[in-house]
């Protein structure tokens, strides 16, 4: 589940810096982004928590180093990239 949310907010979040660089109003696609972006966290923490209940221990010591790595990259990238519009629209404003 976690990596269909992650898919999700990559999409919202090119989106989002299109419909910005067009001068047009990004926000729902900021919103949209950065909301599939904490659902993937959760997801992800879910998913984490789901197998100590199991006690899967051989799949979370495949999984978790990994992923939580690749998780903190991909939310820091996601924020960065949907602060594009943000500061575009003030550079506008500011012209």
């Amino acid at each position: 589940m976690w990596l269909i949310f992650g898919i999700g907010a990559i999409v919202f979040a090119l989106l989002n810096v299109t419909t910005a660089i067009k001068n047009k109003n990004a926000e729902r696609y900021r919103f949209l982004s950065l909301s599939l972006t904490a659902l993937t966290v959760c997801a992800f923490y879910f998913d984490g928590a789901s197998r100590v209940i199991k006690e899967d221990w051989s799949g979370l010591m495949d999984i978790m180093p990994t992923m939580s790595k690749a998780l903190w990259v991909l939310v820091i990238l996601s924020i960065a990239v949907n602060s594009v519009s943000i500061f575009k629209k003030k550079r506008l404003n500011e012209n």
